[in-house]
């Protein structure tokens, strides 16, 4: 016999989980359905009804009538990004769906607070405070954060005394540190290195590399950059075997960037290279081994990286680190030492950006209708990197924004009404699409879209500097696959064949092969 009497819970979200990658928040979604199972097959037992708590996941990739669902039945817990945050609260709907949020999980959180990322987020958590009318519990997750003090403070805003970064922040701070024992070394050729990599050095490395793979069950192999990437898979390719290597970054298709993460994750591939896109808390299954092409430029990243190795009870993370100059070397050797002295790099968080401060305030605007400026100033300075804007710093963009900038064909940019009597603010007509089409930190990346003819399937991009320079006929390296350019029309789409050439090159920027 049920115990009590269960109306359910009410159809809104209450905890609201924001990650810094889509992958990881796809994953965490995927995480949360066992112990939700867990928390119900134990009501069940108790002789309690049956209480069904909903989640949902919305990044740049869901699709269009999985967010109009949302919406319409909004998740108990929602998983999303600080982008899409920011979308929802400037639209109607995400406000009605986040007007009664309880709790804010901020997880990787040091991915964020040391860019413009992150200065955006902490206006969109103060935008949230806002709409919803009482303070929101705020939870921040990291492993690699350092002073963990200042992180604290971005976490939780500007309140009252606490403007000073000396003065301790308003919230309980849990720090086990990061005391995780890892294998770690340096890895290096027979040859010496040089201030350029040659070729029979990079031969060396290819095959110490195919050695270590061939030593573990799965490796994970971090590079700096995804013409790397694609250039380490070639080699691996033909060294391992087309089907047990394959890249993963973000110029694949997201279908074949899932595609690797689902091999990895089922013991499939014994090694992916991979660019940042699988660095950050994502679940990549059992990895042995984690080597690292070059150096980082952070001890964190490396910690974090070299932390994908292991990650099971009981498990040592292990990485080998493989300097690919002299200098390289030089900086791998310092790195090394840091990570031997438990040592992170301290994070220095971007000081009140204006143009993040620019797209919030149009934004803001469009969702509400209107504003004081005295009341928007001190929400704006609640946030932690804008606790010190001036009042006159505030008023030069609030004057850019209604006055716009003169063009040849008349002002232009003008998103706001400004009223300098009664100190209002108003949007204009265009301001919310702007926004909301605007909106980001991330960089704009003119990438061109490759589709395999005649198929017509979207197998990723090129990015544009290499794009340009190429013609019909040239061959090209992604996913582990060679395509040969077919066509070359304007705009942001090139067609391409599977080519029967092998694994050759085409030429790129600096002519290389």
């Amino acid at each position: 016999m049920q115990r009590g009497l269960s109306e359910g819970l009410d159809d809104r979200v209450s905890v609201l989980y924001i990650s810094p990658l889509k992958a990881l928040s796809n994953d965490i979604d995927k995480n949360l359905q066992a112990p939700l199972e867990g928390i119900r097959a134990a009501l069940e037992e108790l002789g309690y009804a049956d209480v069904d708590i909903r989640t949902a996941v919305r990044t740049g990739d869901t699709p269009s009538h999985m967010r109009t669902k949302m919406v319409k039945n909004p998740p108990h817990i929602f998983v999303t990004t600080p982008e899409s945050l920011y979308i929802l609260l400037t639209s109607e709907g995400g406000r009605r769906m986040l007007s009664d949020v309880r709790t804010v999980i901020v997880d990787e959180i040091h991915a964020v607070v040391t860019n413009k990322r992150g200065a955006h987020l902490s206006l969109s958590l103060e935008r949230l405070e806002a709409l919803v009318g009482r303070d929101i519990t705020r939870i921040g997750l990291s492993a690699t954060q350092n002073p963990i003090e200042d992180v604290a403070h971005f976490l939780v805003g500007a309140r009252g005394d606490s403007v000073d970064a000396s003065v301790a922040p308003d919230c309980t701070i849990v720090d086990v540190g990061h005391q995780r024992e890892m294998d770690v070394a340096v890895e290096l050729p027979g040859s010496p290195l040089e201030t350029v990599m040659s070729l029979e050095v990079w031969d060396e490395i290819y095959a110490k590399l195919a050695a270590l793979i061939t030593a573990h069950r799965t490796t994970l192999i971090f590079v700096n950059t995804r013409r790397l990437a694609e250039r380490v898979t070639r080699h691996l390719s033909e060294l391992l075997g087309e089907d047990e290597v394959t890249s993963h970054h973000g110029s694949l298709a997201r279908k074949h960037r899932l595609d690797a993460e689902r091999r990895l994750k089922s013991g499939e591939l014994r090694a992916v290279v991979a660019t940042a896109s699988l660095e950050l808390g994502i679940d990549v299954g059992e990895i042995d081994l984690v080597c690292q092409l070059g150096s980082p430029h952070s001890v964190a990243t490396f910690l974090q990286r070299v932390g994908r190795s292991g990650h099971w009870h009981g498990g040592t993370p292990k990485g080998r680190l493989f300097p690919l100059s002299r200098d390289d070397l030089v900086e791998c050797a310092a790195l090394m030492r840091c990570v031997n002295r438990r040592e992170l790099d301290r994070i220095e968080i971007p000081e009140g950006p204006l143009d993040i401060l620019s797209q919030q305030i149009v934004a803001s605007s469009a969702a509400t209708g209107e504003w004081s400026e005295d009341d928007l100033l001190a929400l704006v300075r609640r946030a932690w990197p804008y606790r010190e804007l001036s009042e006159e710093s505030f008023g030069q963009v609030v004057n850019v924004l209604s006055e716009g900038f003169a063009t040849s064909r008349g002002r232009r940019g003008a998103f706001l009404h400004h009223d300098e009597v009664n100190r209002h603010i108003r949007p204009r007509r265009s301001a919310r699409l702007t926004a909301i089409t605007n909106g980001g930190a991330i960089p704009d990346n003119f990438d061109y879209e490759v589709r395999l003819e005649p198929e017509g399937l979207r197998v990723g991009s090129l990015n544009e500097d290499f794009a340009i320079e190429s013609m019909a006929g040239d061959i090209f390296q992604l996913g582990n696959v060679s395509y040969q350019i077919l066509r070359n029309p304007r705009g942001h789409r090139r067609t391409a064949s599977r080519s029967r050439c092998g694994h050759r090159m085409a030429r790129s920027r600096n002519g290389h092969r």
